[in-house]
């Protein structure tokens, strides 16, 4: 019988035998892994584990906050701060940076996350998600301040996700391809069930909200009507159209199967030059992308260039499939 690798065993391969992580950065997974366990298993418990609606706060974004958004934020804190591989943690859930308090030691890594991605689909149990992003701190100067932070997407050491669905999966990335690993419930722990995971060049499946069509800027219109427009149409095939309103759900399903996924600019808030976090969200699910095999770009410039500005800056996002979003990309270039 083929012995079941789990992500302890992974991660040790990855830092003894390939060289690719050092020691702190291994247990910084693993300690992340726990976290999204125990993030899972409160998911799972909805009604029973009173989880489930609206909490009678707001994030630092203005949306309101869902109580499993606070229970998983509190969770990865609380699972992080004390193991001394972090200097300081920011989340979509907090306005300001966690940094490690003076009681434990500081470790050399940043860690950022959104602590549930896909809030909104919490009470109707659809699949949602914990996004998280490794960055080493620079050691320039001593302590640790949000500038430190602000760094490409292109220097993350590690990222990943957890998906809570009908089986709780993580995904993962060192810069050496991307790996998924399924919780065993019986054993606890996580075990290595695909490795080298691979996005398909083409496609014929988007995903995109269509009901902001009318708000769209031209090139993104452009994009999706060749894809309505079917086999008759320029693309000459038809195509499918998905949108979960969760983008680990929806990136998920790319990563496994091909698509490409579509949150642009659009002109409701013209001001804002996108919906979804760079930091949280944009920047760890590009590297996952690129790591097997895709393209993320923001319309204009791929998304691991950009150089942050704040904390919480949005950005447009078009992912998956490499010819599909260098087409849409092409479009933009082109206007």
């Amino acid at each position: 019988m083929t012995q079941k690798v789990s992500l302890t065993r992974y991660l040790v391969e990855q830092q003894r035998v390939d060289g690719l992580i050092p020691a702190q950065l291994r247990l910084l997974l693993e300690v992340v892994a726990r976290a999204c366990k125990r993030i899972s298993f409160a998911v799972n418990k909805g009604e029973l584990g009173d989880v489930m609606g609206a909490a009678e706060t707001q994030n630092v974004q203005g949306e309101v906050q869902k109580k499993l958004d606070i229970i998983a934020n509190e969770v990865l804190i609380e699972a992080n701060e004390w193991g001394g591989h972090l200097a300081a943690m920011a989340s979509e859930e907090m306005e300001g940076i966690y940094v490690v308090p003076n009681r434990y030691p500081q470790g050399e890594y940043l860690l950022l996350f959104d602590p549930l991605d896909g809030s909104s689909n919490i009470d109707v149990n659809v699949s949602i998600g914990t996004i998280f992003s490794v960055l080493k701190k620079p050691d320039d100067h001593p302590g640790v301040q949000e500038a430190d932070f602000l760094q490409a997407g292109a220097k993350q050491v590690a990222a990943g996700y957890c998906i809570y669905g009908p089986q709780t999966t993580l995904v993962l990335t060192v810069g050496d391809g991307v790996a998924m690993f399924t919780l065993d419930r019986e054993q606890g722990s996580f075990v290595l069930t695909q490795e080298n995971l691979r996005v398909p060049e083409d496609t014929k499946e988007f995903a995109i909200n269509m009901s902001n069509m009318r708000h769209w800027d031209a090139p993104v219109k452009r994009y999706i009507d060749e894809c309505l427009a079917g086999k008759d149409g320029p693309r000459g095939k038809d195509f499918n159209m998905r949108w979960i309103a969760s983008m680990v759900a929806d990136v998920h399903r790319i990563l496994m199967r091909g698509g490409v996924f579509m949150y642009p600019w659009d002109k409701r808030e013209p001001e804002k030059p996108g919906k979804l976090r760079l930091m949280y969200e944009a920047n760890p699910m590009s590297w996952l992308v690129e790591q097997a095999g895709g393209a993320a770009t923001n319309g204009k410039e791929r998304i691991l260039d950009i150089e942050p500005t704040k904390l919480h800056q949005r950005v447009s996002v078009i992912l998956g499939s490499k010819n599909e979003v260098e087409r849409v990309t092409g479009y933009h270039a082109e206007k």
